[in-house]
């Protein structure tokens, strides 16, 4: 039986080392001083109020009563007043005394499972802080101390801090997307006059546009008139400077007869001839 409860204590341990890894690699760009009075680590990150971490108190130390324990008295069931034994993890080392006996040595003890309002210890030995000859009875009051403990409420206290960072910052975000789900018809309104404002707008660049289009094609008209007007007048002009070359096309001998000319006898009439040689007359 012990050689099982060992080998599973071995191996809360190790499941408990890797969380603690974790979490360390999670805190691990935070500036930790130690402090002198109970050797706990605490951060110089400022933490607000709304973290409820006070670096004056001794989260170390709190007390616990046994409900319930085995017939060999190595594993209790206690319960505490103490929220902050939420934050034990299997493997934790605990010290504990009987309140009855201050001024013993304290004993040791490993968390094993954790409950409501509970966590279930394995204690290794009950000697240096119980009597042999006395009975460890339910109900016995039990002051603990955990160096563990103070830790990861230091740790949670600064994840808390981040924790409240977040919220306000997804309280920012959700209160945006409220107002705009809120002003959803006002948004609408808006947009829609948006639109309209800017179709008006385009109405009246298409007016524009189609007059000017129109203005540009009367004036094209008229310059068409113009210029058809001009042409015919270019044209006028040319056939007025067309300069020609006159060639005679008729006997200039009845002019120099008519003008008194000094001419010749009338040349006899070129009588045509047939195609055949012969000549013909013409009366």
């Amino acid at each position: 039986m012990k050689s099982i409860l060992l080998s599973l204590l071995v191996l809360t341990i190790n499941s408990s080392n890797a969380i603690e890894s974790k979490e360390s690699r999670a805190l691990n760009s935070l500036t930790v001083r130690s402090d002198a009075k109970n050797n706990v680590p605490r951060t110089t990150l400022k933490i607000d109020a709304d973290s409820f971490y006070d670096i004056k108190f001794d989260y170390d130390t709190f007390s616990g009563r046994v409900t319930d324990r085995d017939a060999t008295s190595s594993i209790v069931k206690i319960s505490s007043e103490n929220k902050n034994t939420k934050f034990f993890r299997a493997g934790d080392l605990v010290e504990f005394k009987i309140q009855n006996n201050k001024e013993g040595e304290y004993c040791q003890g490993y968390v094993r499972s954790l409950e409501p309002d509970y966590f279930v210890m394995y204690a290794k030995d009950l000697f240096p802080c119980f009597p042999k000859e006395e009975y460890f009875r339910r109900g016995t009051v039990l002051l603990m101390h955990s160096e563990k403990l103070g830790q990861r409420v230091r740790e949670a206290s600064v994840y808390r801090a981040s924790l409240l960072n977040k919220k306000k910052d997804f309280m920012t975000q959700l209160n945006d997307i409220n107002n705009g789900i809120w002003n959803f018809e006002e948004r609408k309104v808006m947009m829609a006059a948006d639109f309209d404002r800017r179709i008006a707008e385009m109405e009246k660049e298409k007016l524009r546009a189609l007059d000017e289009l129109l203005t540009n094609k009367n004036d094209e008209i008229k310059l068409q008139r113009e210029l058809a007007f001009r042409l015919d007048n270019v044209d006028k002009e040319l056939d007025f400077y067309r300069i020609e070359k006159h060639e005679l096309m008729f006997d200039r001998w009845h002019l120099d007869k008519d003008l008194g000319y000094p001419v010749y006898d009338k040349p006899e009439e070129i009588r045509p001839t047939r195609a055949s040689g012969e000549k013909f007359i013409v009366d």
